[in-house]
């Protein structure tokens, strides 16, 4: 059974950083690209940033680019989100996800979820 749990969630004031790690069981983690999404309230799921199964291809949406590098590491099953310069708008839900396919930037790409982790940051 695949698993996907993610850690490092809660709050913090504006500017202040976090660090989110998705763990993974249950599937060849190395060879499944891997994204963060997020969710605020009374919002869509929205892509955050992904990384291919060999940490050769990343990609980031741009309200979070070169603020929330992800990374990888194969051996340990797990892939980690460094956010960072936190602001109120990155308040919400974070979602680990994974596919066997190539990486992209919509939902329905990925086939394994995590059951999310809130972050929150004050004003």
């Amino acid at each position: 059974q695949v698993q996907l749990v993610e850690s490092g969630g809660g709050l913090v004031q504006a500017g202040g950083s976090l660090r989110l790690s998705c763990a993974a069981s249950g599937l060849t983690f190395s060879s499944h690209g891997m994204a963060w999404f997020r969710q605020a309230p009374g919002k869509e799921r929205e892509f955050v940033a992904q990384i291919s199964w060999s940490g050769n291809l990343i990609e980031y949406a741009d309200s979070v680019k070169a603020r929330f590098p992800i990374s990888r590491d194969n051996a340990k099953k797990t892939v980690y989100l460094q956010m960072n310069s936190l602001k109120p708008e990155d308040t919400a839900v974070y979602y680990c996800a994974a596919t066997p396919y190539s990486i992209a930037r919509y939902a329905s790409r990925y086939v394994y979820w995590g059951k999310g982790t809130q972050v929150t940051v004050s004003s």
